[in-house]
């Protein structure tokens, strides 16, 4: 997946918002105001972190050579995975889907309910 997949399957999410708080070059996908996942727009080859839960984050590391401990993030909690063409992108749009589910069940019930409804 390029940049514009990647950014079009997360804006395709419920309640997902984009910005660039830190800087001109990284984009943040949000759900009810927390980070679900980022990515320089820049990068080459493509990289984004997404959330994991820490066992399946140590998994996916060990299983595959284009997920990495999460770039300037909680690495139990976070991966880097490099979008190069060697990761079918089934397995990314899971990954991003898996990240933003971890994020909207982390909020409160209300905000969920007004997230999926």
């Amino acid at each position: 997946m390029n940049t514009e997949e990647i950014r079009e399957f997360c804006l395709g999410k419920k309640g997902v918002e984009e910005a660039f708080p830190f800087d001109s070059d990284t984009l943040v996908f949000k759900v009810g105001g927390k980070i679900f996942l980022l990515m320089s727009i820049s990068a080459k080859p493509v990289s984004f972190n997404v959330k994991c839960a820490p066992d399946l984050a140590v998994e996916l590391r060990e299983k595959h050579h284009f997920v990495k401990p999460g770039y300037h993030m909680n690495k139990k909690h976070w991966n880097t995975v490099e979008s190069s063409g060697a990761a079918p992108r089934r397995l990314l749009q899971e990954w991003i889907s898996h990240s933003y589910d971890l994020v909207l069940a982390s909020l409160p019930k209300k905000v969920q309910l007004e997230l999926t409804s």
